[in-house]
């Protein structure tokens, strides 16, 4: 009995997409690993804090091979079984041979190993292994690897999501947001999707002239009805390529959501949409802080004074936090330039929240008012505005087209999807 193989190891890296997508989510697995080293088991444990083991079952043993296969002699096998073995090469094939007479024929093994040999390699994945992984290594290694296994086979593309936040109420997240998405979907040529998720004071529906009779209340109420279909149903057409799920904007009743309300909507959009674009509004919850946590990127929308600088540093902090490996966010600053008002200086501000500026937006209450009293986007206003420039800036960036010099400087490659660089035979 051997275990379930998978194709060859590929011969080379696939090219980066001109347009990153979003980050496939591992399906509800269950995960044991068996560890020789301390160090180790904690290196796998890390793992189940990157977003897309957020549905994970894991748990780590210690035993390395022997303590796996003394495991399943009496008990069930998960879908995945990690290892780390300590053996030399030519002991290796002989003893997960004992433990494949104890493995349901389809479960997977991850092997971790000390040993860089391209031979052994060739030999585990052509008995059966789905992997084998050269420690030391990282987390996000260990993670790409079980994505590669379970969420990429026959999966459809996946749209990148994109959540927008204000560091305090007024600081114009709604509005980036929105004309983020336009200046996506214009200059891209890419369906984007809109998610309102500020039920009561909700305002996409208002920045592009639109009153659908459903929204994304109808998506949360239908429970487990809702599917793509109905989906697509309760989208709204705003503009060419662009989409709106808008918010019911009533004060009738109170809407207090649990941890995950919105994730099956977030999925679903992402199967049919390039680009996502989550309008978040300026509060704290148990499903804000999920939300967050779960998707592609995150920009905080800001104002150069002192409590944005309190609040976005606290917002920097915590999701920095709630995602160790992903990217970290990024920082907007808002209606630059006031009048009479003392502004704190754009680099001094990205520096103390600690976030890459990805871009200013100067004050401007006519071109801003005009569009937001017509329900149109700064462009249908004014086509040569300065913000135009920044909101398609902002777009390229986030959808991994192309990466502000600024930016790329001090980090290189930041929107690069993490990959798992394979040894090659």
């Amino acid at each position: 009995m051997s275990f379930l193989s998978r194709d060859s190891a590929r011969q080379a890296d696939e090219p980066a997409l001109e347009i990153a997508a979003g980050a496939r989510l591992i399906p509800r697995i269950t995960i044991q690993a068996f560890c020789e080293h301390s160090q180790t088991a904690q290196l796998v444990e890390s793992a189940v804090h990157d977003r897309r083991m957020s549905k994970v079952a894991l748990t780590t043993h210690a035993g390395g091979l022997d303590g796996a296969i003394e495991t399943y002699r009496s008990n069930p096998t998960p879908n995945l079984i990690i290892v780390e073995t300590l053996l030399q090469p030519e002991e290796i094939p002989a003893a997960l041979e004992r433990l494949a007479e104890v493995c349901d024929a389809s479960t997977r093994l991850i092997v971790l190993g000390h040993v860089n040999d391209v031979l052994l390699y060739r030999e585990l994945i052509r008995s059966g292994v789905s992997e084998y992984i050269v420690l030391p290594a990282s987390a996000q290694s260990i993670v790409s690897a079980i994505s590669e296994l379970f969420a990429a086979e026959g999966a459809a593309p996946i749209g990148r999501t994109i959540g927008f936040v204000s560091a305090k109420g007024g600081a114009g997240g709604s509005t980036v947001a929105h004309n983020v998405a336009w200046a996506v979907s214009q200059a891209l040529r890419q369906d984007t999707l809109i998610l309102d998720l500020d039920f009561a004071f909700g305002t996409a529906g208002l920045n592009f002239n639109q009153d659908p009779p459903h929204g994304i209340a109808d998506a949360i109420g239908s429970n487990a009805k809702l599917d793509q279909t109905m989906l697509d149903r309760l989208a709204s057409k705003a503009a060419n390529h662009v989409n709106l799920l808008t918010a019911p904007v009533v004060l009738d009743r109170t809407f207090d959501f649990e941890e995950r309300e919105f994730e099956q909507i977030v999925e679903l959009s992402q199967k049919s949409t390039p680009v996502v674009i989550l309008d978040i509004p300026h509060l704290w919850s148990a499903w804000v802080r999920h939300t967050i946590a779960t998707i592609d990127e995150v920009i905080i929308v800001a104002e150069p004074d002192l409590a944005n600088l309190r609040n976005a540093k606290n917002l920097s902090d915590t999701i920095k936090a709630l995602r160790p490996a992903e990217s970290e966010p990024l920082l907007v600053i808002n209606k630059v330039g006031m009048p009479r008002r003392p502004e704190i200086a754009a680099g001094e501000f990205a520096t103390s929240v600690e976030c890459r500026l990805l871009g200013q937006i100067g004050f401007d209450a006519a071109t801003f008012g005009t569009a937001a009293n017509n329900g149109q986007m700064i462009a249908e206003v004014a086509a040569n505005n300065r913000a135009n420039e920044v909101f398609r800036l902002i777009g390229m960036h986030v959808t991994g087209r192309s990466v502000p010099e600024k930016s790329a400087a001090k980090k290189p490659g930041g929107l690069k999807l993490p990959s798992f660089i394979k040894k090659r035979a």
